[in-house]
């Protein structure tokens, strides 16, 4: 049986809680896994890719260390199958938070099986303490001054202050 390769993707612009506890899951289902930062130039990110990854990679090592399995972060700008098939990846983990995210999720499944049926998808919900968070809302509340501590890493919080100009 080959190693078991997870890939779980977002442009994580920026990385919050929700992310974080997928990610730890994830780990514990796969002998390795990749955190896949999309470019994704539609959605003007707030933060460089640049930043992204290094957010990413900064809340990595401890969750690879408790969890045992390697986590390597990866910036990429294909097809998420693409992606996939380049990274080794046997699944692809996908969070959910509500019914509406299954929807768009759903459609996405059928189209990625079309490319690549031998890549499985596998969906997480969300913990309760994170379905409301979404990345646009965090970056919302941090721009009007709100606090986002509950939201996201501590690290994060701190970078989306200085991006907002805040304390």
């Amino acid at each position: 049986m080959s190693k078991l390769i997870g890939l779980y993707a977002g442009t994580f612009d920026p990385l919050t809680h929700g992310h974080v506890d997928i990610i730890e899951r994830a780990a514990k289902l796969v002998q390795e896994l990749v955190v896949g930062v999309a470019i994704n130039r539609d959605k003007g990110p707030l933060f460089s890719l640049e930043e992204r990854v290094a957010m990413v990679e900064q809340q990595m090592a401890p969750i690879s260390k408790a969890n045992g399995a390697p986590i390597k972060v990866r910036p990429f700008e294909t097809l998420l199958m693409s992606f996939a098939e380049e990274v080794g990846a046997n699944i692809i983990v996908r969070g959910l938070r509500a019914v509406s995210d299954f929807e768009y999720e759903f459609q996405m499944v059928g189209m990625n099986q079309a490319l690549n049926d031998e890549i499985e998808t596998v969906f997480l919900m969300a913990d309760a303490r994170y379905q409301a968070i979404s990345s646009r809302l965090v970056k919302e509340i941090a721009r009007l001054g709100g606090d986002i501590s509950s939201f996201v890493p501590a690290h994060v919080a701190d970078k989306l202050r200085a991006k907002f100009g805040a304390s």
